[in-house]
C-alpha cells in the first residue's frame, strides 16, 4: 500500500523475499483472499500485530518451496493453505509448519484459499468457545459472508440448528442450501421476535455476531438461559448503550470476544490441529466445502475490495496470485 485510504493506495511492487525462520515452511502462493481485515487495515483502522508483514491478506494456498529445519514431514511440492497474520497477497510467504493445512486433492488452490479465514474462524468460535454440541441452536449473523457460510455448515456438520440473517432474500436461500433451518432479511426490521418465534420462545444457545452495538440488545434478548453471545466483530460500531447485569446474573449468560489474528503461534497451531482433525476428512469427501463468491486476479484486487465494500458477496472473494 501507497499509504492508507481507499483503493488508490493498492499497488502490485517489489519487496524483499521472506526469509523463512526454524520451523517454517517457505511458500509459493497461488492464491488468497479478501477479508473485513484487509480493508480496515487499508484504511489504517486494524494495523498487523508486530513482527507481521505489512502486506495485505490473511490467508493464502500454495506449495511448499523450501522446509527449514523443523519441518520433518514436509517436501517442497506439498500443497498447503494456512492462516496468516499478514503477507497473503504476496507471491511467497514464511508460514509456520504448525499452521500449515494439507490441501485435499480435490479442491483448487482459489478453493483452498477460501478455507482458513473463514472456517478457523467459525471453528474458534463456534466450537473453543461456544462448546457447540449436537442438538444446539446457534443464530449466524452475516449469514451470507465467508465466515457466515462456514459457521452454517459447521453447526451442521456438528448436529446443531443454525439460525441466520441475512441482506437478501437471495442470500437467505443460499444459507438455507447450505444447512441453516432459517433466515430472516435484517432490512425488514428486528430480527429478535423473528428468533423468539423459531425457537418457540426458548431463544438460541449461541449467537455469532460481526455487527456489534447495533444488535447488541436483541443479540442478549435472543439468548436461552446459559447462553453465549460471542462477538467477532463491530462493522456496525464498538459502543453498546446499555447492559442490564441483572438479566446477564439471572439467566447465566456469557459475552465472550476473540481475535485469531493475535494468537501466538503455539495456540494457533493447537487451533489448526483440533480444526483439520475435524474437518480436512470432510472438504476431502465434500461434506464441507468452501462457498466461492467471486475470484479476482490479484492485479484487479481494487476490483476484489469494492466487490466486498458493496456487500454483494456470497461467501468468499478470492484472489489468483500471478507468476
Amino acid at each position: 500500500m501507497r499509504g492508507t485510504g481507499g483503493v488508490e493506495v493498492l499497488h502490485i511492487g517489489d519487496h524483499p523475499d521472506p526469509r523463512p525462520k526454524a520451523g517454517e515452511l517457505l511458500v509459493r502462493v497461488r492464491a488468497t483472499a479478501v477479508n473485513r481485515a484487509d480493508l480496515l487495515q487499508r484504511r489504517g483502522k486494524y494495523p498487523p500485530p508486530e513482527g507481521a508483514s505489512e502486506i495485505l491478506g490473511l490467508e493464502m494456498a500454495g506449495e511448499v518451496e523450501a522446509a527449514g529445519p523443523g519441518c520433518e514431514g514436509w517436501n517442497p511440492g506439498d500443497r498447503v493453505c494456512a492462516l496468516l497474520p499478514g503477507g497473503g497477497y504476496a507471491q511467497k510467504a514464511a508460514v509456520p509448519a504448525g499452521v500449515a493445512m494439507r490441501i485435499p486433492d480435490r479442491l483448487s488452490y482459489e478453493e483452498a484459499a477460501a478455507i482458513p479465514e473463514a472456517f478457523l474462524t467459525a471453528y474458534h468460535n463456534l466450537f473453543s468457545l461456544g462448546g457447540l454440541l449436537p442438538g444446539m441452536t446457534v443464530l449466524v449473523h452475516a449469514g451470507g459472508s465467508g465466515v457466515g457460510t462456514a459457521a452454517i455448515q459447521l453447526v451442521r456438520e456438528a448436529g446443531a440448528v443454525s439460525l441466520v440473517t441475512a441482506g437478501s432474500p437471495a442470500k437467505i436461500d443460499r444459507c438455507r442450501e447450505l444447512g441453516a433451518r432459517a433466515g430472516w432479511n435484517y432490512r425488514q426490521g428486528p430480527f429478535a421476535p423473528w428468533v423468539t418465534e423459531q425457537t418457540g420462545g426458548r431463544g438460541v444457545d449461541l449467537v455469532l455476531d460481526f455487527v456489534g452495538a447495533p444488535y447488541f440488545g436483541q443479540n442478549l434478548s435472543s439468548l436461552a438461559t446459559d447462553g453465549k453471545l460471542i462477538v467477532i466483530g463491530a462493522m456496525g460500531g464498538g459502543v453498546a448503550d446499555r447492559v442490564d447485569l441483572l438479566d446477564l446474573l439471572f439467566r447465566r449468560l456469557q459475552i465472550l470476544a476473540s481475535s485469531i489474528r493475535s494468537l501466538d503461534t503455539a495456540r494457533k497451531t493447537d487451533l489448526t490441529k483440533r480444526f483439520a482433525g475435524f474437518a480436512l476428512p470432510r472438504f476431502a469427501d465434500g461434506r464441507l466445502a468452501p462457498v466461492i463468491d467471486s475470484v479476482y486476479d490479484w492485479t484487479q484486487v481494487a476490483s476484489a475490495h469494492l466487490r466486498m465494500e458493496s456487500n454483494a458477496n456470497v461467501g468468499k472473494i478470492v484472489l489468483r496470485i500471478g507468476g
